[in-house]
């Protein structure tokens, strides 16, 4: 592990304020920060490692490896199967309870030379994944791999119009709509029900830089609300038909559970390997749960999964 001391408080200053302004501006800035920045991987220490490195390791004590050490990094998986490089601004990032065997120093732009190296293995790299999660997306790392084979072009950060419009989408439904329906509960549900594609369109200009509109129109959204049973009532959110591509949540399914006011909130996403159903937890947290049934069986599928929960 790398023995010079890393200091992000400015990229951490810079997520945090992404992830609360959401401005295309913000993300820029922290990709800017990231592709200058050293970075904390998780890694397996190798088996052969000397006995006493290992000791040093596990008492915290920054270590040196022999240039010929071989390090395999730890990849968080999904369910279905897509896997994902953690990285960490600092060690105050990481919970005690999360703690790697050990963790090594490298630059970012490392970090996305060794995923680039296998697409197909490892499909984003996800910073700080347990306080704060920000995902870095394949297609965003195909750029930041352009830019570091062109190394001397200027620093920034292009993303087309479709793939800002794919972050945008997956934005609203993955992170801005759920958090409001969690801290809004029955009333947020009411005011998208009765909104619609309004509302939405509301989040989507929210991610947009200011002055600049994201396109979207009301009718490109379709809502329905069910009443299941007397303590279950659902609202299956369609999301634009541009969103049935890999790598995008195309419905939303969200769930008012009267007796214990407790929403919950499962999208249908679209991957390289079929479509899955997903959860997003009340802290902001995707996990992917079972592969999506037939558009028919939906709604009994959501209906199992909120009567096990």
């Amino acid at each position: 592990m790398a023995e010079q001391k890393i200091d992000n408080t400015k990229l951490e200053e810079a997520i945090d304020a992404f992830l609360a302004d959401k401005e295309r501006e913000s993300f820029v800035k922290v990709m800017e920060l990231l592709e200058r920045s050293m970075v904390l991987v998780p890694a397996m220490p190798p088996a052969d490692l000397a006995p006493e490195l290992k000791e040093q390791m596990q008492a915290g004590k920054l270590v040196r490896l022999p240039k010929e050490t071989k390090l395999a990094p730890c990849l968080l998986r999904k369910d279905s199967g897509e896997q994902g490089l953690p990285i960490f601004t600092s060690p105050e990032k990481i919970p005690a309870d999360k703690k790697p065997p050990m963790v090594m120093a490298m630059p970012f732009m490392g970090c996305v030379s060794m995923v680039m190296s296998d697409p197909d293995k490892v499909m984003e790299i996800v910073v700080n994944p347990f306080t704060g999660m920000m995902v870095i997306t394949k297609a965003i790392l195909e750029v930041a791999e352009k830019r570091r084979q062109a190394a001397g072009q200027v620093r920034t950060v292009k993303m087309t119009k479709e793939q800002f419009r794919n972050f945008a989408h997956n934005r609203v439904s993955l992170a801005l709509l759920p958090k409001y329906l969690f801290e809004h509960k029955e009333e947020g549900l009411k005011r998208l029900q009765q909104e619609e594609g309004a509302f939405l369109v509301g989040l989507y200009d929210e991610v947009y830089p200011k002055g600049e509109k994201s396109g979207c129109q009301a009718g490109d959204f379709s809502l329905m609300t069910l009443n299941l049973t007397d303590n279950i009532q659902l609202t299956r959110l369609d999301m634009p038909d541009e969103t049935m591509k890999d790598g995008l949540c195309y419905r939303v399914y969200a769930v008012w559970k009267r007796d214990a006011e407790e929403v919950l909130y499962y999208t249908l996403e679209k991957t390289k390997d079929g479509n899955f159903i997903a959860k997003i937890t009340s802290e902001g947290k995707h996990e992917t749960v079972e592969p999506a049934p037939d558009n028919g069986a939906e709604i009994e599928a959501i209906l199992n999964l909120v009567e096990r929960n």
